[in-house]
């Protein structure tokens, strides 16, 4: 049996240089960016003022609050933390409702397949971009001090939060959907706006409704925190018994908001497999 020729190392590497002999650069690129990291790391620890010892003392103090609130109790507050819950709830829904049913429209025109024209499209998608760049608790903030503490300013803070997100999500479900369609209605004698009807939406609404499910699962937990800060819900409970280091009542607080965001998680999981299976018989 014949062996391989034994390779010629010298007219390797005089034919491959850059693989035997790689630049100083592309050796110390690797360490470089290894060592820039961890200076970075060990700045930001020293900048944020790090603290072992600090950390000890937390971790104890966070088991001594542990057992503070063991066992659960919400004492006579029950009836008032279920109508709480059911505010948080309330918000969470009404929120993600307004902001789909705002976002659809505008989704259109800021979809290229429906608007062809940047002069149009770009606008909106800044728009959009910028709506969904400040954070749903800094819209709270700006809500309540506009229309007062309450549950209201949560659902415009919602609204108009996820007004973007779904405006960017929605247009990009229209923008991937099958033309094939659309060019039928159009070549049965349909104008614009049956294309859209009959044509875009039967694709994507399944889609959308898939997403708008995750984002009422995801506002539930959005919904505490904003009541946090004045507005309503649960949250506003779950920060004033904190307040007064009621902790048996923080926990029964904190197992509710889970239990609710598990079970609005496990019906929106099967909501959207239902969504998508019909959609795929379809």
């Amino acid at each position: 049996m014949s062996q391989l020729p034994t390779p010629n190392t010298c007219e390797l590497r005089a034919k491959y240089p850059d693989v035997f002999e790689r630049p100083a650069s592309a050796r110390l690129a690797t360490p470089a960016v290894i060592a820039a990291a961890l200076a970075i790391f060990v700045f930001g620890l020293v900048d944020l003022d790090f603290s072992p010892a600090k950390l000890v003392g937390g971790i104890s103090q966070l088991g001594w609050i542990t057992m503070m609130m063991i066992p659960p109790n919400p004492g006579s507050s029950f009836p008032l933390y279920m109508q709480a819950l059911g505010e948080t709830l309330s918000i969470a829904l009404l929120g993600t409702t307004l902001a789909a049913v705002m976002a659809l429209p505008v989704s259109l025109l800021a979809a290229r397949n429906i608007i062809p024209s940047n002069l149009i499209r770009f606008p909106v998608r800044r728009f959009l971009d910028s709506l969904r760049g400040v954070d749903t608790l800094i819209w709270a903030l700006v809500w309540i001090n506009v229309v007062g503490l309450g549950p209201f300013a949560g659902v415009l803070a919602i609204a108009v939060s996820d007004f973007g997100a779904f405006g960017k999500l929605f247009s990009e479900a229209i923008e991937v959907a099958d033309r094939k369609q659309v060019e039928g209605v159009r070549a049965s004698g349909g104008h614009a706006l049956h294309e859209i009807r009959f044509g875009l939406l039967p694709q994507v609404l399944p889609v959308i409704a898939g997403q708008v499910l995750y984002f009422i699962e995801s506002n539930t937990r959005s919904a505490t925190i904003i009541g946090i800060v004045g507005a309503g819900g649960i949250g506003l409970q779950l920060a004033e018994q904190i307040r007064v280091l009621e902790w048996q009542k923080v926990s029964f607080l904190i197992l509710t908001i889970l239990i609710a965001v598990a079970a609005i998680d496990f019906i929106s999981s099967k909501l959207r497999f239902a969504i998508i299976g019909r959609r795929a018989v379809a």
